[in-house]
């Protein structure tokens, strides 16, 4: 197979020797190779000027070059940035051994495999999530079509991951030619600080195209791009690309785009395009039934009674339900009898149930905090700045949204009557902090200690 960089660096290397140096720095060295239209090799220029002067002065030059590493080669075209969409559309992928330029059967490898027990048949309906479930098909039935973006938010362990995984499988099953990246923010984020480090034109480029030559795009944890103004730009133009020319983009949040801060009011917009569908707490009935269906996964008999035990101490995270029902399985394993009784399962969960059961509400969060720092709850929740109120204020926030599900204006009305603003940016500025600042998390395991009472 003949690579298209090879083939430029060869062409390069003959130029190089019949060209004065400057004329081949200044007009050859800055090239890029974009991809093979039929037998014709595009090039890309920096600008309309010196794509101009390569064609007038150096267009014959180049052709012969190229014919000579590879006599399959019939033209040479120069294009600039603006043209190179419309030429990624049109290109063929490889150029085949026997020296013929040839359409790929396959898609190219984005290096992300989705996890296959994952589907959209063992995924489990209910009231709190059919909506997101209903449009989640709908986008595999038909990518590039309705509900695009598609953006799914809700808490940690309610199935945004699951969906995302179905959606890509069921895609990968029925469209083998479709091309999805699913990726995180961080990964995201990543990718772009590396391609701003490099000085190399080409790693801007190569940026740009791998994001922008998918035809499903999913990004997981949105969230974590706010404060980030050079990634925010850059996936605007991603967004733009994509979304103009029928590419379908999912996207993944703990929360809806409003409440997402700092964030770009044209990001949030096009984020809102299309169908903002929310997963809520499944109810005992679906918990219950998330349980039995694991349960049957596995070859594991689960009684209708230890299912309602353990869906009944875990409300708000399914992944953590799982857990519990992962351990009763380990324990029958180990203890070699049947955990079919809510005695046994109680033994089976003691060190968790005890430890993880909520019996506080945002008051005694409140209360713990100021307690923990030695503080008065009148100096928390009212408007004095002094950071020694003002970092216990954040804290209690932070852990009032981590543990308790209350709406953030209610959040807000603890506080003096803070606004939903005010309580995202606390609990977002701790959430970032807790990522590098040992001392403070120390500090919030110390209030959750005091809070489980462990």
């Amino acid at each position: 197979m003949i690579d298209i960089n090879t083939l430029w660096n060869d062409t390069k290397t003959k130029l190089s020797a019949r060209l004065q140096a400057i004329s081949f720095e200044v007009w050859i060295e800055k090239l890029e190779p974009i991809c093979f239209i039929g037998h014709t090799l595009v090039l890309q220029s920096g600008s309309q000027s010196s794509k101009n002067t390569v064609v007038k002065n150096y267009g014959a030059t180049i052709l012969e070059a190229v014919k000579e590493v590879n006599p399959i080669i019939t033209d040479v075209k120069i294009i600039t940035e603006a043209e190179k969409a419309d030429c990624l559309k049109q290109q063929d992928y490889t150029l085949g051994d026997e020296l013929v330029v040839k359409k790929s059967d396959k898609p190219q490898d984005t290096g992300f495999t989705f996890n296959k027990k994952y589907t959209f048949s063992n995924f489990v309906v209910g009231k709190s999530n059919e909506i997101a479930f209903a449009a989640a098909q709908a986008v595999a039935e038909h990518p590039g079509g309705r509900f695009n973006p598609l953006f799914i938010y809700g808490g940690v362990g309610l199935g945004k991951t699951h969906l995302l995984h179905a959606i890509g499988n069921y895609i990968n099953e029925k469209y083998p030619q479709k091309r999805i990246m699913y990726i995180t923010t961080e990964k995201y984020v990543n990718d772009y600080v590396e391609a701003i480090r490099d000085s190399k034109s080409s790693s801007s480029s190569n940026f740009r195209e791998k994001y922008r030559s998918v035809d499903v795009l999913m990004i997981d944890d949105i969230q974590f791009i706010a404060s980030r103004q050079g990634t925010q730009e850059a996936l605007f133009h991603t967004f733009n690309d994509l979304y103009q020319n029928d590419k379908h983009i999912i996207i993944s949040s703990d929360r809806p785009p409003k409440e997402i801060s700092p964030l770009e009011d044209r990001l949030r917009t096009r984020f809102q395009w299309g169908l903002l569908a929310d997963i809520q707490p499944p109810d005992l009935e679906t918990r219950i039934e998330i349980l039995k269906k694991k349960a049957d996964a596995n070859d594991f008999y689960l009684s209708d009674e230890v299912a309602a035990f353990i869906a009944s101490n875990i409300e708000t995270n399914i992944r953590d339900m799982e857990g519990l029902l992962n351990k009763v399985m380990f324990y029958s394993q180990l203890s070699g009898q049947q955990v079919t009784s809510v005695a046994v399962a109680q033994e089976a969960l003691k060190d968790f149930i005890d430890c993880k059961k909520e019996h506080f509400d945002a008051y005694d969060v409140l209360a713990t905090t100021c307690k923990y720092f030695n503080v008065a709850e009148s100096d928390v929740t009212g408007k004095k700045k002094n950071k020694e109120f003002v970092e216990p204020r954040m804290i209690a926030i932070y852990l009032i949204c981590d543990l308790l599900s209350i709406p953030l204006v209610s959040i807000g009305s603890i506080f003096g009557g803070r606004d939903h603003a005010t309580v995202i940016h606390a609990r977002d500025k701790i959430t970032e902090q807790l990522k590098t600042n040992k001392k403070l998390n120390i500090q919030i395991n110390d209030i959750k200690d005091m809070l489980y009472k462990r």
